[in-house]
């Protein structure tokens, strides 16, 4: 029996744009000018921007010296809340700082990076989706994140074509809890990060087969997971 029933699903997504229009209709010039804002900021830097080549990153780290790691994190942070791909700053992270550095920086800003962004959506539309979320299309899956979040989230980050923001983004629209979230960003996200550590060739272009190999292996284990999860019993909704 699928999760979603189509027609179901169909109703939830027609009532929540009448909605959606609706608060949008009653928001303060200020407010709209601020999203508008963030929206035209997001599309922007999502199409325009690039993470510097690794010869510039050198030079920085040159010149700012023993601040530069911190730097480096802190950036990491801020470009992950995009739909930016994270591999080249993983990769760069790893060749900057040598290999358990890198991981050690890649994955706590992998990590924070969630956290943050998953804080910003609930902060901005928490308060708007929560009593949505109990319509027939969704419940089901919401109660099962709130109760299991952590493995549906485990598995779909050892996924590599699962956008890392747009995860975070739509898990923020979810019930499940913060801690178990991060803990399993970080669990997840740790494979694919020490293997871009330590086998990635992204920068000369080229494919090496272990990381073809090894990506494939965690995406199976992602699905897996995903096919268990789908499996295991979900307490009853009160």
């Amino acid at each position: 029996m699928p999760l979603v029933n189509p027609g179901s699903l169909y109703d939830f997504l027609r009532s929540l744009f009448r909605d959606s229009r609706q608060a949008i209709a009653r928001w303060s010039l200020a407010r709209k000018i601020i999203v508008v804002s963030i929206i035209v900021l997001g599309i922007t830097a999502t199409c325009f921007f690039h993470i510097p080549s690794l010869a510039t990153l050198r030079l920085w780290a040159t010149q700012w010296g023993p601040s530069f790691p911190l730097i480096f994190w802190l950036s990491y942070i801020i470009i992950t809340q995009f739909p930016i791909p994270r591999t080249l700053l993983t990769l760069s992270s790893g060749i900057l700082f040598g290999p358990f550095v890198g991981i050690v920086i890649a994955l706590s800003a992998t990590a924070t990076s969630a956290a943050l962004s998953l804080s910003i959506v609930r902060a901005l539309l928490g308060d708007w989706i929560e009593p949505r979320l109990t319509h027939p299309a969704v419940a089901t899956i919401n109660a099962r994140l709130q109760q299991r979040g952590w493995l549906a989230v485990t598995s779909l980050r050892m996924i590599a074509g699962v956008p890392f923001s747009i995860l975070n983004y739509v898990t923020a629209l979810t019930s499940i809890p913060l801690v178990p979230f991060i803990i399993a960003t970080f669990i997840g996200s740790a494979p694919g990060t020490i293997l871009t550590v330590f086998l990635g060739d992204t920068l000369t272009g080229s494919a090496d087969p272990r990381m073809v190999i090894a990506t494939t292996i965690l995406a199976m284990l992602g699905l897996c997971g995903l096919i268990l999860d789908s499996r295991m019993a979900v307490k009853a909704i009160k």
